[in-house]
């Protein structure tokens, strides 16, 4: 019986489905987009991944080499510096940005005066160009910070950080987290928006502290959009390019050089184009595994 109903109940659905009609609208506004990002996407992705087998200069003939440009990857030490240099700020720039930006989302959620004004002053870093504002911030680190440190007596500050060899990282993870905040903000601004007043007007009359009502109230509810920051933040830095060419050029000693900028240096100003493609199709792979790792935990902790 159960089995003859059932077998009705799909044909029902399917006849369903087959007299479903979608209205062409759908497709000139799909197919379009589509054809664009084959493209100036997907085409372009192939088109480097076939040249990263090849020993192209970028123009002319080419031969095919195999997988020569990969085993070379894995005993070039500058390359292996440049992935070690770009997870450690990476690491760095992530977790100071997701900090940094709750306390602040959590505070202009709250009711203080003048909310609006302050949201938009942490949001003006977003707006600038970070090579612009880098420049900016390669003479604050070069001539008034190092001033302030001779003032106060700090040996590590009296030097210019920029030059630094052992320090150099530090305006780099300074201005991109400057700059990353902002977006953070906004992202978690959103999440706090949605939770009801009525929770925490129940915790308050539980007795529930400011800390524990923000662990165990807020933190669980926005967790989501912590999903979405973590994410975005994590590739934002690993992407780090900008920063590192405004401030120290790769330098001092190719100490801050990331990976995209050696790709970028290598490959369009050194000689290495079908090397260097190699190296940006593998940390392509890395940055997916990372990406699709960040969910898997993130999920799996939203569920609990």
């Amino acid at each position: 019986m159960s089995s003859s109903v059932n077998a009705h109940a799909a044909k029902r659905r399917a006849s369903v489905f087959s007299k479903r009609k979608v209205d062409p609208a759908y497709y000139w506004m799909v197919v379009p987009a589509a054809i664009l990002f084959a493209c100036f996407l997907y085409l372009p992705f192939l088109q480097g991944v076939k040249y990263s087998f090849t020993n192209s200069q970028g123009y002319g003939t080419y031969k095919w080499v195999g997988l020569k440009n990969y085993f070379a990857l894995f005993q070039d030490s500058r390359v292996g510096n440049a992935y070690v240099f770009s997870f450690f700020i990476a690491i760095l720039i992530t977790v100071l940005i997701n900090i940094i930006a709750m306390f602040l989302a959590v505070v202009l959620n709250g009711k203080i005066a003048f909310k609006n004004g302050f949201r938009a002053i942490f949001f003006i870093p977003y707006t600038l160009s970070v090579l612009v504002i880098g420049y900016v911030f390669k003479y604050i680190f070069m001539n008034p910070i190092p001033a302030l440190g001779k003032a106060l007596g700090i040996g590590w500050l009296s030097e210019s950080l920029i030059t630094s060899e052992q320090y150099s990282w530090v305006p780099i993870v300074f201005l991109a987290v400057w700059q990353g905040v902002a977006y953070s903000v906004l992202i978690y601004l959103a999440g706090l928006q949605t939770i009801d007043d009525e929770i925490y007007e129940a915790a308050a009359i539980d007795g529930v502290n400011a800390w524990q009502k923000f662990w165990k109230i807020t933190f669980p509810l926005i967790g989501p959009f912590f999903t979405i920051n973590l994410v975005l933040s994590m590739k934002n830095a690993l992407g780090t390019f900008d920063q590192v060419v405004a401030l120290t050029d790769g330098g001092p000693n190719s100490k801050t050089e990331t990976v995209t900028y050696l790709i970028w240096k290598g490959g369009l100003t050194g000689g290495e184009y079908a090397y260097q493609t190699a190296n940006a199709v593998l940390f392509f792979i890395v940055l997916a595994i990372i990406a699709f790792i960040q969910l898997k935990i993130s999920s799996s902790q939203e569920k609990i």
